[in-house]
């Protein structure tokens, strides 16, 4: 491999690693911003303990994603320094708003909850609670943001500078922000990670109920992550829908090989399920599809007109077919399998049984790295997609990366990345193994919830299950 084919690796590598934690913390500070809403108007301990566990959940996820995303920051420098050169005016922008603003803000507020919450009061509490989650949407939004750029270049004016290198400089900063993906790929992003979250909590959950662990913060967890798995799963529906009805506006090409579309045509079946197309056409195989469903889903016309890759006669400028197409086919069929499993649980739930179901608790166990894959293939769809671009339409892969960087180099350094990465994941898995073996603190006995109130420690029991202000 070439430095350029490396660097791709290597940066793939580090963001698909790096991408697991914030996805997971994202969702888990909804979780927790509607706990400690519960918990602010109930007044009920039950919500109090689940809160705190919670919040220890997100802190040993918090951290392995800082140190993790660290790398991705520094590689823009070492790898992909004609690239930083050329968008920098532009990039930096988000890049800085969200280490500023959005890192120190679910930071700080996280040390409220989770180590504060005795010393400051029930409604400075709550409202710390619900601004992780603000910080934490934040993040994604400018990181978002800046991606979205990248596929949907807005605000900005190509100059040559002094040495005669090509850049870009903003023009409109609102227009670069808020270019024509930004939106619906963070609405998209955050919904899915929702999902990520309560799926997260739902199998951590079941696994209690399934070892005899059972306890009111067990019990009610699991029914309140089932709601949000399924309002997740929903909006994650209704804004991939958003998402690819822009991409098929402003990325055509994409949208062409997302659904394996060669030639233009009217009257487009929707493909199900078929083997991935070669890079030159699609072959001949047997598949299950619905006729005229994409012209049907997305123009509302069961003949309307969908460009296919022919309409770029230079299949230079293709995306990676049959990756884009199997992973975005992928991504469907993860969250049509996510459905199926909220379906058949909100059955259960609403007849009362569903802790007497062993079998769909373990599949919840099983399915909680189901949304993950799903987020990471779900990437790889879009940046696999917008290939051979790094900035669509301006700068190719090719032309971003370092040009003073070798392939030896790259390669020693994606090692040492590799059992770093490995190293930094077995710690998160015991760090988060503890907190779950550990888990959420137990329910005050009868008389010691009667008694004072008043306690330094970590499990403050609350008087008569009540909290004050």
């Amino acid at each position: 491999m070439g430095a350029v084919e490396l660097s791709r690796l290597q940066f793939g590598l580090t963001i698909s690693f790096h991408f697991v934690f914030p996805a997971i913390t994202i969702g888990l500070a909804g979780v927790i911003a509607i706990v400690e809403t519960l918990r602010w108007w109930t007044k009920r301990d039950v919500y109090d303990r689940m809160s705190v566990f919670l919040a220890r959940l997100f802190g040993v996820t918090f951290v392995v994603g800082v140190v993790s995303g660290l790398v991705m920051e520094f590689e823009f420098g070492t790898n992909w320094s004609a690239f930083t050169g050329f968008s920098g005016d532009i990039l930096g922008i988000p890049l800085a708003a969200e280490g500023i603003s959005a890192f120190f803000l679910e930071s700080a507020f996280l040390g409220i909850v989770l180590f504060g919450r005795h010393r400051v009061s029930s409604t400075i509490r709550w409202i710390s609670g619900l601004l992780v989650f603000v910080g934490t949407t934040m993040s994604a939004f400018w990181i978002v943001a800046a991606n979205s750029w990248m596929q949907t270049p807005a605000g900005y004016r190509l100059f040559t500078d002094s040495n005669g290198v090509q850049r870009v400089q903003l023009t409109d900063f609102w227009a670069a922000v808020f270019n024509p993906s930004t939106l619906p790929r963070t609405m998209h992003t955050v919904a899915s990670c929702v999902v990520v979250g309560s799926f997260f909590l739902m199998g951590v959950s079941a696994w209690y109920i399934l070892r005899n662990r059972r306890s009111d913060v067990a019990s009610l967890a699991l029914r309140i992550a089932m709601v949000i798995a399924f309002l997740g799963a929903g909006s994650m529906f209704v804004t991939g829908d958003l998402q690819t009805r822009e991409v098929q506006q402003y990325q055509p090409l994409k949208f062409a090989a997302m659904e394996g579309v060669f030639t233009t045509s009217r009257g487009v079946a929707m493909e199900l399920m078929a083997l991935p197309p070669n890079q030159d056409g699609p072959a001949n195989a047997p598949s299950v599809a619905i006729p005229y469903g994409l012209s049907a889903l997305s123009d509302l016309d069961p003949n309307g007109v969908i460009l296919g890759l022919d309409q770029e006669p230079n299949k230079a400028l293709w995306p990676p077919v049959a990756l884009t197409f199997t992973s975005f086919h992928l991504m469907v069929a993860l969250g049509a399998l996510m459905m199926l499993v909220m379906m058949i649980g909100l059955f259960f739930l609403w007849r009362r049984t569903i802790e007497k179901q062993r079998w769909w608790l373990w599949a919840a166990v099983a399915a909680i790295p189901i949304p993950i894959v799903a987020v990471e293939v779900g990437w790889m769809t879009a940046e696999e997609g917008r290939q051979p671009w790094i900035v669509q339409g301006l700068m190719t892969t090719t032309q971003g990366v370092s040009p003073g960087v070798a392939s030896t180099d790259v390669a020693i350094s994606l090692g040492a990345i590799l059992v770093i990465y490995t190293l930094l994941f077995a710690l998160w898995l015991w760090a988060l193994g503890r907190e779950i073996r550990r888990g959420p603190d137990p329910e005050p006995s009868p008389a010691i919830a009667g008694g004072s109130g008043a306690s330094s420690g970590p499990a403050l029991p609350l008087q008569s299950g009540k909290e004050t202000d």
